[in-house]
């Protein structure tokens, strides 16, 4: 699975590690990808996300339910 926030959409990004000298290599940026179970009351069922760490406040924000909705209407998730 790629590493992808299942409800913002942050992904891996790419740049420099600049050392003291000044050379410049390049580097990944990954994204905090955590595992979460929520409850969603409406399908009466768990289901597992992947998502980033700002993806969980913004779960906490708008609820389970209108992210579930979202996610739908978008098509990422098939339940």
């Amino acid at each position: 699975m790629a590493k992808t926030c299942q409800v913002l959409g942050i992904h891996v990004s790419f740049g420099n590690s600049v050392s003291h000298s000044h050379r410049r290599t390049r580097r990944r940026f990954q994204p905090n990808l955590q595992r979460k179970r929520y409850w969603v009351p409406s399908l009466n069922r768990f289901i597992a996300l992947e998502v980033s760490a700002r993806g969980i406040k913004t779960i906490d924000r708008r609820g389970i339910e209108t992210v579930v909705a979202q996610l739908r209407a978008r098509g990422d998730l098939s339940i």
